[in-house]
């Protein structure tokens, strides 16, 4: 079991990486309709000459995607294995020591993926986004946060994956042999801090377009 938390755990720090980076590069969106759009297109352009269009994007994607298969294939099996050993369910189910984001990270899991795959076909596709405009980014976020119901499913699962991201985070370093001395784990302030300046950059965003700061 140990080695399939250690893929979790790597698996993990890719998806990390990418939900910071993935955030940070949004904000752009508070600089306006050149300032974001340009860095779309960067993000198309970058390796090129030497690239093709959206080919070191593709890479990318790519390696996301073997990061995201990795870490639900080591959660699934890490699940199965506590499952068959414990065969029998506890009479009295007392939680020790447990958060509710430990408790709800495979629920969380779930939740997120299908957030992702509707927020691909949402702002990425444009296959469920009525007013999609191709390289037009700006645009597609501020016409599609604009349908509330759309914004309130963007900030539910947001909060999920801040649940999810501060577990996993804190799990990860128990993991790879982090260790914290004193009475105040620190590891749990740093996953707490990661997961909240996340969560409230990603939250932001549809909260921006639908008072009116952005649009």
């Amino acid at each position: 079991m140990l080695g399939k938390k250690v893929v979790m755990a790597i698996s993990g720090i890719v998806l990390f990486g990418f939900v910071l980076t993935h955030m940070l590069g949004n904000l752009k969106l508070y600089q306006g309709a050149e300032k974001l759009n340009a860095y779309a297109e960067w993000l198309r352009e970058m390796g090129a000459p030497v690239l093709p269009h959206e080919g070191a994007l593709w890479l990318l994607r790519i390696g996301l995607i073997v990061a995201v298969v990795a870490h639900v294939a080591a959660a699934y099996q890490v699940t199965r294995i506590s499952q068959r050993a414990r065969p029998t369910d506890y009479k009295s189910r007392r939680v020790l020591q447990a958060t509710y984001a430990s408790r709800t990270v495979r629920w969380g899991g779930v939740i997120i993926l299908l957030f992702v795959i509707y927020h691909l076909a949402h702002l990425t596709w444009g296959s469920v986004h009525p007013d999609f405009i191709y390289g037009d980014v700006y645009s597609n976020v501020v016409s599609g946060f604009k349908v509330w119901w759309v914004s309130a499913f963007y900030i539910v699962a947001n909060l999920a994956l801040g649940l999810h991201l501060y577990h996993g985070l804190w799990s990860m370093l128990q993991t790879l042999g982090v260790t914290a001395s004193g009475e105040r784990d620190w590891r749990r302030t740093a996953a707490a801090a990661f997961a909240v300046v996340v969560t409230l950059g990603n939250v932001s965003f549809p909260l921006s377009v639908l008072t009116g700061v952005v649009g």
